[in-house]
């Protein structure tokens, strides 16, 4: 069996040592015969640069490399462009000295692979424009431009907004270079995680288009389903393709529904163990800790609808939470529906189980910051699934005991109900216990709902000093479910916010 190519995003080592391969090369082709200018959002670990290694390997007219792809007889060979590759994957310069170091490095490989240089006291963006019109010259053809994580110098510094502004800067003037030497181009492939606005980052550069979620490229990164059935098919022989799409697919850009490539070939490599591989990679502080800065209310997660101006709505000095998630793989486009004045709207989700449980598991760890909170999780979830009141309400007190003091300190998050319930929401998810936020009846919303084999649990919770559990039982929430046939048991849990701990717990059985 050929071998799985973990890590590797040059395509010739793929091809000549006989690791897997999924082609790509149509939708190369495509965007080379259509158009000049694309831009490219995918989260991390999703092939990124493999594509752009790719285009690289099309455009150097490496004709042999692609044999047996579906490009390898409808290209045009004859021509060899030149190539200027700027890729900001390696390294993590945190100092706007180190930004521009970097630059320079990184024009300094391209100028010695071209054969060409620029003076030692130009600009950065000087040296940009002098290497495009020199590469032109030198080798009498129009000039490719690849921008790989073109953004990472800022995202590296997100949480420092002084350095993030001054990347954003100086990378917003190397790049204006691009729409001034359109005379000079023949192609421009631009990939990262995020996705600033033209106005603050490719200010003057409106021929961009912006293809993150066309459908017609929608799996232009990752694996398909088809891809993991049958270029995967003897790696993957006698697995339970359900269970594996259950886990890891999901990830949609209006299009086919793919994989994270990481996810399948650490699976496979890993004799079939089903783990977070992608989330464990990197975790998400700066998401964690905005969602903490902003009180989110966690159960909001399941009923996110956005317009594309989501897209746009980041940058160093404003970042929507779900902006933010979208762009970094946590939440996923499930639904589009046409609004009222004709614009889309995008329902957005969890894409799957791995980022489901992986995600609400971090976020609910990191609200209570509680030391070892497995032996609380495992307990609550035993006391829901026999229906123990009093060892959930000892559980439950324990839990919220347990957060350290200094969470508090300078934010009173534990004055609004709605942080109770974010943390309790994160830990039955966590569970994989089916949790409904804001659960809708027809005379009002139950705070949550928790469905297990066993019952379901309709719970309110107050910190106001009002009746939890008589709310419950005026509205008649349960009505919604008397069709289950599954016992229906009625949670009323009050807190106290100068203890921030439940002061009162009341349950009944309908």
């Amino acid at each position: 069996m050929k071998k799985l190519p973990i890590g590797i995003s040059t395509l010739k080592t793929i091809i000549e040592e006989n690791y897997l391969y999924v082609d790509k090369t149509k939708i190369a082709l495509e965007l080379i015969e259509n158009g000049q200018y694309y831009f490219l959002s995918r989260p991390r670990r999703f092939g990124k640069s493999l594509f752009l290694d790719t285009l690289k390997t099309i455009f150097n007219a490496d004709k042999e490399v692609f044999k047996g792809l579906y490009i390898y007889d409808k290209y045009d060979w004859s021509k060899k462009y030149p190539v200027i590759h700027i890729s900001f994957a390696a390294g993590n310069p945190a100092t706007k000295e180190d930004i521009q170091a970097k630059l320079y490095e990184i024009m300094d490989t391209n100028q010695r692979h071209l054969d060409i240089s620029c003076p030692e006291n130009f600009s950065l963006s000087g040296c940009f424009k002098r290497m495009i019109e020199e590469a032109y010259t030198k080798h009498n053809q129009k000039v490719v431009i690849l921008i790989d994580e073109y953004d990472k110098p800022i995202l590296d510094n997100i949480e420092n907004t002084e350095v993030a502004t001054q990347a954003r800067e100086i990378l917003k003037d190397f790049y204006s270079v691009i729409k001034g030497s359109d005379e000079y181009i023949k192609f421009v492939f631009i990939t990262g995680v995020s996705k600033f606005s033209k106005i603050s980052l490719f200010s003057g550069l409106n021929n961009l288009d912006d293809i993150t979620i066309d459908p017609n490229y929608s799996t232009i990164c990752g694996y398909t389903q088809n891809d993991v059935e049958t270029v995967f098919a003897k790696h993957l022989a006698g697995q339970d393709f359900t269970k594996i799409k259950h886990w890891y697919n999901g990830y949609k850009w209006l299009g086919e529904g793919v994989y994270n490539p990481f996810d399948i070939l650490l699976f496979i490599s890993k004799n079939f163990i089903y783990k977070n591989y992608w989330f464990s990679t990197g975790t998400p502080t700066f998401l964690l800790k905005l969602i903490e800065k902003n009180n989110y209310f966690l159960p909001d997660l399941e009923n996110i609808v956005k317009d594309e101006s989501m897209l746009e709505s980041f940058d160093v000095d404003y970042i929507e939470l779900e902006t933010l998630m979208w762009q970094t793989g946590y939440l996923t486009i499930v639904k589009t529906e046409e609004g009222f004045d004709g614009i889309p709207l995008y329902s957005l989700d969890i894409p799957n189980y791995e980022v489901r449980s992986s995600l609400i598991n971090t976020i609910g760890d990191f609200m209570t910051k509680i030391h070892n909170p497995l032996v609380l999780k495992n307990n609550l979830f035993n006391a829901f699934k026999t229906s123990d009141f009093i060892i959930f309400e000892r559980e439950i007190k324990s839990l919220f005991a347990s957060i350290p003091y200094n969470n508090f300190v300078n934010n009173p998050m534990h004055e609004k109900e709605g942080y109770y319930v974010s943390v309790f929401y994160a830990y039955m998810k966590a569970m994989g216990v089916e949790t409904i936020g804001e659960d809708v009846t027809n005379k009002g919303r139950i705070d949550l709902t928790l469905k297990l084999p066993n019952a379901l649990y309709i719970m309110e919770f107050k910190t106001d000093g009002k009746d939890a559990l008589a709310q419950i039982k005026e509205r008649k929430y349960y009505e919604k479910y008397t069709s289950s046939n599954l016992p229906i048991y009625l949670v009323g849990i009050e807190f106290d916010i100068k203890e921030k701990n439940v002061s009162r717990l009341e349950w009944e059985r309908v």
